[in-house]
């Protein structure tokens, strides 16, 4: 799903390389943002599935995809911070190849609890993957290019919801939906193969110093600013994961339609990842609330849009547009992060992770309570007023540093 993080002062390096040679050094990186994206939302399409090969219930197969968000939440900071001082390449191919193995050993998972440790070990290289792919993509570019490079690794990820995981689904639901965990296995080895021989090693990088990072990151700005994605998009996904059940159990359609309907989805996340930066260009932290709204109102309209697959398609592609909210809170983190750019850059995706797996989590509860599968527009609708609630916090712990530090100038 995810989002964008540039850094605020990126390195630069001895010598920018050729054009081509950055073009190939991008496209590697995306590569590895379209076999997470792949990875991560793998499971959502192909619940009934797996849910009739492990003998378990499809909420229980949603926990699966919250044990994937839980490892992008404890690994992104931790694997940031122990990788700090080590060179971008080799830390970008180990934190790849981990991923292949993690993925590897979801697709040969014996059974459901093997599956929970696996997609939880699969999920922690997630989020330092995204966070060094944008230093090396800032570093290798002129620094005229370094915003549109910083995109290209989330470009892979977009282009995963569009293509890859309707891709995916159709292949898991055609042969086994272990086959999709074996495709991420080599895309990922893939993405090994070509930044090894793409990206060379830069001897003028500098090394980060992990306790000055941590210093600027803990603070109040920082911490509310990633607990407005961690609650207040929890929503998204908690329609999401459930889609493929609630198209098969209420909108009455078989399970040939799923693809369409991730597709449809991968359509809105485009256009967010495309609305969020104007936005917040023309509203800046402001941004975030309007588009809480935006999300309350779409999902409290997804319960009766399920009911018709005419309405059903136009209304996932509404719930992919949250994904703007992402843009908006990453470009809020550069303002407030101060030094701290690497382990927020990780640590932005540990929040929108956490909004994967607290959303599945309580769709899950209402659907295992009765309240049937369209109780996750209504679940999800409150967590979005969960995150305005944060953001009126946020706004105020903002207004009161302004007051102190001008209080402080005038003194």
């Amino acid at each position: 799903m995810a989002d964008s993080l540039a850094p605020a002062a990126p390195a630069t390096v001895a010598r920018t390389p050729a054009p081509d040679a950055v073009r190939a050094i991008l496209f590697a990186l995306a590569l590895g943002g379209f076999a997470i994206g792949t990875s991560e939302f793998a499971a959502m399409g192909l619940m009934p599935d797996m849910a009739r090969d492990l003998a378990v219930n499809e909420p229980q197969v949603g926990h699966a995809i919250s044990a994937y968000a839980l490892g992008v939440v404890v690994g992104a900071p931790l694997l940031a911070l122990l990788g700090a001082r080590l060179r971008r390449r080799p830390l970008l191919l180990a934190l790849m190849a981990f991923y292949a193995l993690g993925n590897l050993a979801s697709a040969l998972a014996p059974g459901y609890a093997s599956l929970l440790l696996f997609r939880f070990i699969a999920g922690l290289p997630h989020g330092a993957y995204f966070g060094v792919a944008a230093l090396v993509a800032a570093s290798v570019s002129p620094p005229e290019q370094r915003g549109v490079a910083v995109s290209r690794p989330l470009l892979g990820l977009a282009i995963a919801l569009l293509v890859g995981n309707p891709l995916v689904t159709w292949l898991g639901q055609s042969l086994s939906w272990r086959y999709a965990f074996g495709v991420v296995a080599a895309l990922a080895l893939l993405t090994v193969a070509m930044v090894a021989r793409t990206l060379p090693v830069d001897p003028a990088e500098p090394r980060a110093d992990p306790l000055r990072e941590l210093r600027d990151f803990n603070t109040a700005p920082v911490w509310l600013t990633l607990g407005i994605g961690a609650i207040g998009f929890a929503g998204m996904f908690c329609v999401f994961s459930y889609l493929a059940p609630t198209m098969i159990h209420v909108t009455g359609t078989p399970e040939a339609w799923t693809p369409f309907a991730l597709a449809a989805f991968g359509v809105g996340g485009l256009l967010g990842n495309l609305l969020g930066g104007k936005v917040f260009d023309r509203f800046g932290f402001r941004g975030a609330a309007l588009l809480l709204v935006w999300s309350t109102l779409v999902l409290l309209a997804f319960p009766l849009a399920a009911r018709s697959i005419y309405s059903l398609i136009p209304a996932v592609i509404a719930v992919g547009t949250m994904g703007a909210l992402a843009s908006v809170l990453q470009a809020h983190l550069i303002d407030v992060a101060g030094s701290a750019q690497t382990l927020a850059a990780a640590s932005n995706h540990s929040a929108f992770n956490a909004a994967n797996a607290l959303g599945p989590w309580l769709g899950g509860m209402a659907i295992t309570a009765g309240w049937g599968w369209t109780a996750t527009g209504y679940v999800g609708a409150a967590t979005a007023v969960g995150g305005l609630l944060v953001y009126a916090l946020a706004r105020r712990v903002e207004g009161r540093r302004e007051r102190l530090q001008a209080a402080f100038d005038c003194a």
